[in-house]
This record gives structure tokens, sequence and C-alpha cells, in this order.
């Protein structure tokens, strides 16, 4: 069993790393293996909608971090989402990268339990919690939650390190998923998933 963490911060080791090492860290406790995958500094494409993806599973584009993504989100059991807070948001290249890992790809993710972190230095962090969770709602993907609001505050991995509360909630998620995943792998022998009815495409028109 595994987890893939995404590390959505162009600082391979600053606070989000900070607070998804220490979900990691619990994961491995309980016997499950974690992945923290950085999406590193480089710009990101932003999704052009040419729906090539829907036909083969992979994105056009094959320079950045995306495709990789994609290949090891469908060979995890779980995922975790971690980003800094940028203007009340999550950063912008994670987002560019969030969009083409499930734009026309996330079929295979259903059903995967995924839970988003976030790290500030002060505010914007439920605002930028609400934008993560909402990839994995619309992708039937189960959330998982902690004590708290999965968000651990500083400005630099020290003082991130200083925030208690905040890694005792990452410490409960870790805790938390490793249940979940292990629950439904459980399950599958016994409760079938979900029949999936055709899929219905509305477009709102006047």
């Amino acid at each position: 069993m595994n987890v893939l963490l995404i590390n959505g911060s162009p600082h391979k080791n600053g606070c989000t790393h900070t607070a998804l090492s220490e979900v990691a860290g619990q994961l491995n406790r309980h016997g499950i293996d974690a992945y923290i995958f950085h999406i590193g500094a480089r710009p990101i494409r932003g999704c052009i909608a040419c729906g090539k993806c829907v036909q083969t599973g992979s994105c056009v584009f094959n320079d950045d971090p995306v495709n990789e993504c994609v290949e090891r989100l469908k060979n995890a059991d779980g995922l975790v989402v971690g980003s800094p807070v940028y203007y009340a948001s999550p950063n912008g290249a994670l987002l560019a990268l969030l969009d083409r890992v499930f734009f026309g790809k996330a079929a295979p993710y259903a059903f995967k339990p995924a839970a988003a972190v976030v790290s500030c230095r002060r505010g914007g962090s439920t605002a930028s919690f609400d934008a993560l969770n909402k990839y994995f709602t619309i992708s039937q993907m189960p959330i998982v939650s902690s004590i708290y609001w999965n968000m651990v505050h500083g400005n630099t991995p020290d003082e991130v390190r200083q925030d208690a509360e905040g890694l005792q909630t990452m410490r409960a998620l870790g805790s938390n998923m490793a249940w979940m995943i292990k629950s439904l792998a459980a399950a599958r022998s016994s409760v079938p998933l979900p029949e999936q009815e055709p899929r219905v495409w509305t477009n709102f028109i006047r």
C-alpha cells in the first residue's frame, strides 16, 4: 500500500514539505509507504482543453511533471496534496498541474482516499483548502479528515515545527488515511464498488 504526497511548493524542503513529512511519517508508522512528489520550480503549462488526454490517458505536453504525476497517482492507494498559500489560494503552478492531472484522467482515481494540506504564514488557509478539496469531490475520491482543518502556520520550516497543533493535525491525518486505505482494502472482497451510471452532460443555455 502506498500514498502519493504532492509537494506543490517551489521550495523542495520548505514549510509545505515539513507538513507533508509529518503525514508521511505517520503513514510509515502504520505500514503504508509514502512518496513525496515535488512539482519543482520550473513553469507548468495550464490545460488548453484539447481533449487528447481523453483518448490517450496522458497529457499531450510532456515537458513538465504532469504525466509522471498521473502515473504515480494511478498506482497509488491514496493522495495528499500540499500547497503554500498565495493570495488566499494554492500555488498557481500546482493548480495548473492539478487541472491537467484530473481533466480527462480522473476515472482511475475514483474511490482512492484523498486529502489536502495547506501551509500559510497567517491567513488564506481555508480558501486554499477549499479549492484543493474540489478536485477530489468531483472525482469520487473520499476525503480524509483530521482533528482540525489540515493546515500549518509558519513562515519557515522551523516555525512550522513550532506549530504543535498543526503537526498533531498532520499526524492524525496520516493515521486516518492509513485506516481508510486499510478499511477499503478489507472491504473490496465483500463490498462491490458503487454501480456507475453512464455520464450525463448538461450544457446550460438560455
